[in-house]
């Protein structure tokens, strides 16, 4: 679940950083690219955290009401972690080798960021940072993204023929594209999809192809593509399910976002979340099966249990 892993790691760095000092809220989002409430959570958890023997005094202490009242962050009795964490040389090789590659497939407004990254590190990383020019890893772009590219440098719009894997259904639409986002180890189109009137992304690999036009893309009053919070946004007018999860699959109040969680005992929990496409969501319950159950609405759980009879009679001869 890539959502804790970028946690932990973002609270290894916050501890150095904030310990002792007295930060603006906003500030500290900013900084570490994520809301205000993504930190406000961190702090929940580090305030749990400290040195073994779980006492008051081994404890991380942060001060709650600064934090609610005006909006500033305290956080001491963490000199243990005062210093930031540091790469070893196998480390700061991988990463040397992974932005050299990087800037061989960046556009030219990326290219210059990497390279000023990548300049600290070599000097940071001594002799490890040697081993980037001897490793060559070839860099190739899908005829696909190489479309993609050219039409949000001319503003053009792209005709895509695109694999809808919930439904397992391959679609042909037009679409002004905005740009290329990264989320995990996959990129994604960012774009306004004339089909359905609305923002969608679409992930690259499965594009299977992309054309572009001669029709210039129209523009649109649009922020920034944000994936801090995760992938899967639904939006407020999206469909609430309520699902009942055992232990085994309470990965899913993690993975996906939900807007209520309510603990069942024996690990079972309840969840409230957003489902903008419901035949996603019943391949997700049948797939979850017998460790998720929809509790409402009636007719998403009637829909489940139709879709799951009628797999099994598949089964029967």
């Amino acid at each position: 679940m890539s959502g804790a892993r970028d946690q932990i790691a973002r609270m290894m760095a916050l501890v150095p950083y904030l310990n002792g000092k007295e930060i603006p809220l906003a500030e500290v989002a900013e900084l570490f690219g994520v809301t205000p409430k993504r930190i406000v959570d961190d702090l929940n958890v580090l305030y749990w955290c400290g040195l073994p023997g779980l006492m008051p005094g081994d404890m991380i202490d942060i001060d709650f009401e600064a934090l609610s009242g005006d909006g500033i962050v305290r956080l001491s009795n963490a000199e243990y972690l005062s210093r930031p964490l540091q790469l070893n040389s196998a480390e700061a090789a991988a990463l040397v080798v992974a932005l050299r590659t990087l800037r061989e497939s960046a556009d030219e407004a990326t290219r210059p960021v990497v390279n000023q990254v990548l300049g600290k590190l070599e000097h940071a990383a001594g002799p490890a940072a040697s081993v980037g020019h001897v490793i060559d890893v070839p860099v190739t772009v899908s005829p696909a993204k190489a479309a993609l590219v050219k039409a949000i440098k001319g503003r053009k719009q792209v005709r895509l023929d695109y694999l809808v894997v919930s439904r397992d259904e391959a679609t042909s639409r037009i679409v002004d594209p905005i740009g290329l986002v990264g989320h995990d180890t996959f990129e994604y189109l960012d774009a306004w999809c004339h089909q359905a009137q609305a923002r969608r992304t679409f992930r690259l690999d499965r594009i299977e192809s992309a054309t572009v036009l001669q029709t210039r893309a129209s523009a649109h009053d649009l922020a920034p593509l944000d994936l801090s919070e995760g992938l899967f946004q639904p939006s407020p007018h999206s469909t609430v399910v309520t699902l009942k999860l055992a232990a085994s699959a309470a990965w899913i109040a993690e993975y996906y976002p939900v807007e209520d969680l309510t603990a069942l005992g024996d690990g079972d929990i309840l969840v409230r979340l957003r489902a903008s496409d419901p035949l996603w969501l019943i391949r997700l319950v049948m797939r979850l099966a017998p460790y998720a159950q929809v509790v409402d609405p009636p007719e998403i759980a009637e829909q489940v249990r139709n879709a799951a009879q009628t797999a099994l009679a598949n089964y029967v001869d």
